[in-house]
């Protein structure tokens, strides 16, 4: 029942009147430009979910609700899947938000796995942007600095500073994340004179 009640908070209540049209019975055509306006009305709704679906898990993690967000970022994979493939790079950032908010639940093996599908597609994508790699980096920094493995924080979250800096410029907004946790790792080892530095970049 609470998981139904969580379910039901998180994402069904915003998207129960955009699933019947996509999940029940779709019409019959009778001619190719009927078919084909079906297929791009159905694509449409898709889009739409998956968007509701995607933002309103990202407002959960963000209110510091991480339980009340993985439904909604499950449903976003689940529509995401079927329209781009379950290997697509679209997936990415969805693994990435359902590992953030695996990990603020404390499920630190289910974010490792959310991480390691996220990694898998990238290394399967040799075209993949440096902001997505980023993005894949400050999830590793981030999940190391959970299970408390500080150097390897620092590891990807210089990887996550180089390539946004590579995609945005070095005075990007995009590259204060990636400097700001550094920081934090740095005020915690006491290191003063290397986060105040960070800081004063952020």
């Amino acid at each position: 029942v609470s998981h139904q009640r969580t379910d039901w908070i998180s994402i069904h209540g915003h998207i129960c009147h955009l699933l019947i049209p996509v999940l029940g019975p779709q019409p019959c055509f009778h001619s190719e430009k009927d078919r084909k306006d079906g297929k791009e009305q159905l694509l449409r709704r898709q889009e739409s979910l998956i968007a509701v679906a995607l933002s309103t898990a990202q407002r959960f993690v963000w209110a510091g609700k991480p339980l009340e967000a993985i439904p909604a970022a499950l449903q976003a994979l689940r529509f995401r899947s079927q329209v781009f493939g379950s290997s697509s790079v679209q997936l990415v950032p969805i693994y990435l938000l359902l590992a953030e908010a695996s990990t603020g639940t404390g499920c630190l093996r289910q974010a490792a796995k959310y991480l390691s599908q996220a990694q898998w597609i990238v290394l399967q994508t040799p075209d993949c942007s440096a902001a997505l790699q980023s993005k894949l980096h400050r999830g590793l920094g981030l999940f190391s600095i959970a299970e408390g493995n500080l150097d390897q924080a620092l590891y990807h979250l210089a990887n996550d500073v180089y390539l946004a800096a590579a995609e945005f410029g070095l005075n990007s907004i995009e590259v204060s994340g990636g400097y700001f946790h550094m920081a934090n790792i740095f005020f915690h080892q006491n290191k003063m004179d290397a986060a105040n530095s960070l800081y004063t970049e952020v």
